[in-house]
Formats: C-alpha cells, sequence, structure tokens
C-alpha cells in the first residue's frame, strides 16, 4: 500500500536498518550538486539521471545504465570523489540524533547505496559514530534487490521480519519489503504518492523508541 499520512502507529521489532542520505542525514542537495557537476562533465543531459533513478541506487550501477561498460569505473570514481568533496555541507535531518541516541546501539544499524568510505565521512563531519554499516561494496546487488538489508539483519542476528526499514526512496523501500522487513518512509526527497510503505512520516522527530520487558522495541509513530 501507499501510505500518505502520519497516522499514529506502534511498530514492533526487534532492529532498525537506517537508509543514511535523506533519512538520517540531509545529503540529497549534496548528491544532486555531485551527479549534477558529473553529468555535465560527461556531456549528459542532466534529465537523463532522473530517468534512471539515481538516488538510493549504487553508483556504478546508475552510470551502467548511462555510459558504456569500459567507462563505468572512470565515471564512478569521479561521482565518489566530487561526493566526498561536497561531504562537509551535509546536516542531520529533525529527529535523527535524538532517535539514535534513544536506541540501544546493538539494536540498529545504517544501510546505503553510497561507499563505505563516502557514508562514514558523512557522519565523521557530523560527530557522529555508527555501530554496524552496511556499504555499496559489502553486497553484490544494490537497491530495490534486497541484499543490503538481509546482510544487516544476518550480521545483526534478528530476523528479517522481525526489523523495520527506514527510507526516503522508492527503491530503498522496494528493497525493504523484498525483504520481508516492516517499512517507515520519510517524505524528505521524494514526493509522498512515490512512496510505498506501512507507514509515513514527515521526519524522524515523530518516531519514539521504548525498550519492551521482552528486550523487543515498540516505536510510538506519529
Amino acid at each position: 500500500m501507499t501510505a500518505h499520512s502520519s497516522a499514529p502507529a506502534v511498530l514492533t521489532v526487534d532492529a532498525v536498518l537506517f537508509d543514511n542520505d535523506g533519512t538520517l542525514i540531509d545529503s540529497v542537495g549534496s548528491v544532486r550538486r555531485s551527479w549534477a557537476q558529473w553529468a555535465e562533465e560527461a556531456g549528459l543531459d542532466p534529465e537523463q539521471l532522473d530517468k534512471v533513478g539515481y538516488l538510493g541506487r549504487r553508483v556504478h550501477e546508475v552510470i551502467g545504465e548511462l555510459l558504456p561498460e569500459s567507462q563505468v569505473a572512470e565515471a564512478a570514481a569521479r561521482v565518489q570523489q566530487l561526493e566526498l568533496a561536497d561531504a562537509p555541507n551535509s546536516r542531520l535531518l529533525p529527529g535523527a540524533e535524538e532517535l539514535l541516541s534513544a536506541l540501544p546501539r546493538d539494536r540498529w544499524a545504517v544501510v546505503t547505496a553510497t561507499t563505505r568510505a563516502l557514508a562514514l565521512r558523512r557522519f565523521s563531519t557530523l560527530g557522529l559514530t555508527v555501530p554496524m554499516l552496511v556499504g555499496a561494496e559489502d553486497v553484490d546487488r544494490g537497491h530495490p534487490d534486497p541484499e543490503a538489508f538481509l546482510t544487516a539483519a544476518e550480521r545483526l542476528g534478528v530476523a528479517p521480519a522481525r526489523c523495520l526499514v527506514i527510507e526516503d526512496t522508492p527503491a530503498g523501500l522496494a528493497a525493504g519489503r523484498a525483504a520481508g522487513m516492516r517499512t517507515l518512509a520519510l517524505a524528505t526527497s521524494h514526493d509522498p504518492d512515490e512512496l510505498e510503505a506501512d507507514v509515513m512520516i514527515a521526519d524522524l522527530s515523530q518516531v519514539r523508541p521504548l525498550v519492551e520487558r521482552d528486550g523487543s522495541l515498540a516505536l510510538l509513530i506519529g
């Protein structure tokens, strides 16, 4: 179903899997600037980027739909270089720091389509550390394939059905659903009509976690 509101809800899970860009960190502007600069350098119409849907996907997979295979590695390295240079312009989204601080550190992970180096660079510039990170190089298939979320669940030792995916992109939410996980959408980078999830909210300040007596996490939403 497509969720269009932030109606109050309680989701009970054992672990939370966060996307990074557009979910925890406001880096969408940085991503768009970097890709737009690369497209200009490559002589591509920026509209081609929107057509392939580059947000929330691994860089080399996106470029593979735009350029010949022989050019993918060099182009991906250039996009990474541009994004690393722009990383300090990122900031935390509302509610992100408070929610992460309230969650037990062994019960959450960051699952991102970016490389580990870029994700950690963005976190370090904001003074944050991540207990577990699954990045682009940790999987063979990117979103909307569920591999990244399933990898995170396995590393946490939590059954997929007991995980909640928090995402802002159609590809990421599709990956969470394909993994058999609950999904919570943030309308930070896409129109709500593009997002399919169990629940939708505006930002993470609408999520309050409680640790139940049996150790499960009750997330009060709305």
